[in-house]
């Protein structure tokens, strides 16, 4: 796999998220020996970006990481975060916590369930509105200090927080929602979020956090860059099981999704011209927005897991990317 480079380190291309092996998407398919097994053949085929949190299963997630990079854990980049804190587990709700307290006590926790004595990459998940970001960018700081944490990042950031932030310690990544129908993070007014800041700390204009990225030397990767599964062709329906996350999402319910799949149409036409799947082309589309990109497609499953990490391998030309480019939003928020 081609390599890109996070903080003096190269890594895969193309990363791993891993929450979906422990919650949000089609849940009764959990199988925890086969994303072990899968995460371990991710390594194998150079994904080595690989992408966890405290909230995605409630702790579930990092345990699973960790049982997975037993005696592997130097061939991986690993990241997880704090600042979301999991209030009910079944309907998923979640709240900010951002103070300094909670910062060094979920970085303890989190270094127990992956099973590792420092962590690659940190983000705060979310900003939070009660907490001076200053104060808790401050303890995460701290944490890098002591040797626990490696670099830190930030996740669904405005422009203008980055820079806040990175004037107490540097920026190594931001991670936030871009895809073929996410475009916010690129400064695209509209850009296909149900309004600009949706889902961010602060609300107003997002600004292009890509490039302010590759300005002041940090990653971006981003997270859903299939639409979560949208724009690979294979949703169709809003047959989703209760629990999935998809089955409540604005941009997934019949009328939406009936729009929508204009877009999925125009990226078949593109993975035609190449002999490639749609999933490739999205994914290839982030690449495209700069070498400082990697995105993170998760999976459950093996023939997807290498379905993405071949798009690394895909070269996508100015006409491929003028026609993408030039697809319309998505209908619906994304959330």
């Amino acid at each position: 796999m081609r390599k890109r480079e996070f903080a003096g380190t190269a890594v895969g291309a193309v990363g791993l998220g891993c929450m979906g092996m422990s919650w949000a998407y089609t849940e009764s398919e959990r199988d925890d020996d086969a994303s072990v097994t899968l995460i371990r053949e991710a390594l194998d085929l150079g994904v080595t970006f690989l992408d966890t949190a405290q909230p995605y299963g409630a702790g579930h997630n990092e345990t699973l990481l960790g049982r997975a990079l037993a005696g592997r854990r130097d061939e991986a980049v690993l990241a997880t975060k704090t600042g979301l804190v999991v209030e009910d587990l079944e309907s998923r709700r979640l709240f900010r916590r951002g103070t300094p307290g909670h910062v060094k006590s979920s970085a303890e926790d989190s270094l127990r369930r992956l099973g590792t004595d420092v962590i690659d990459l940190y983000y705060l998940h979310r900003v939070d509105p009660e907490v001076p970001l200053a104060d808790t960018w401050g303890a995460m700081a701290e944490l890098v200090a002591e040797g626990k944490v490696r670099h830190l990042g930030l996740s669904e950031v405005t422009v203008a927080q980055a820079a806040e932030a990175h004037a107490v310690h540097p920026v190594a990544a931001i991670q936030s929602e871009l895809s073929l129908w996410t475009r916010d993070a690129l400064g695209v007014s509209g850009g296909g979020a149900g309004g600009a800041g949706d889902g961010i700390a602060g609300a107003g204009e997002v600004g292009d956090v890509v490039g302010w990225c590759a300005a002041n030397g940090a990653a971006f990767v981003p997270f859903s860059p299939l639409g979560r599964g949208f724009l690979t062709g294979t949703v169709t329906s809003a047959d989703f099981e209760d629990t999935d996350f998809r089955a409540a999402n604005p941009r997934f319910q019949e009328e939406a999704l009936r729009e929508n799949l204009r877009i999925v149409e125009a990226v078949k036409e593109v993975a035609a011209r190449h002999g490639a799947t749609p999933a490739q082309v999205a994914i290839a589309w982030t690449l495209a927005q700069g070498d400082h990109v990697i995105p993170i497609p998760g999976t459950k499953k093996r023939r997807y897991l290498h379905d993405n990490a071949g798009a690394a391998d895909l070269d996508l030309t100015a006409a491929d990317l003028a026609d993408l480019d030039a697809l319309p939003s998505a209908v619906g928020g994304r959330y």
